[in-house]
């Protein structure tokens, strides 16, 4: 692989998530495209984003903040399932699954970010 990031199972398993979260919003209802939609895949995105951006050329202070970034948008994926159920166009089955995985890629940040300190 040529670039770091590509070796860590974080950011493998973010761009799964990128891929679930653009696979999901395709259900959602049109008037829903500049609004849930979009940010709940660019916060899907960021997540992978910012891990890559920050592992390659940065620091070990550096990638902590970029990872702290991916971190925050992995909360805010989680926030958009709640907001997408609440109006009813995520299901509960939906939820329970999205929930997991970002549970698993934000504890798997919060474990490389120990890890740099």
């Amino acid at each position: 692989m040529a670039f770091k990031f590509e070796s860590l199972k974080v950011w493998q398993l973010a761009v799964e998530l990128t891929g679930n979260v653009d696979d999901l919003t395709k259900t959602f209802p049109k008037e829903e495209v500049y609004i849930l939609t979009s940010q709940i895949k660019r916060a899907a995105d960021s997540i992978a984003l910012n891990i890559a951006e920050g592992s390659t050329g940065q620091t070990d202070k550096e990638f902590n903040r970029f990872l702290g970034i991916a971190l925050r948008s992995g909360i805010e994926v989680v926030n958009c399932l709640y907001i997408g159920k609440r109006r009813k166009i995520i299901s509960q089955g939906d939820f329970d699954r999205f929930y997991a995985e970002l549970t698993e890629v934000t504890r798997m940040i919060q474990a490389l970010r120990n890890s740099l300190k």
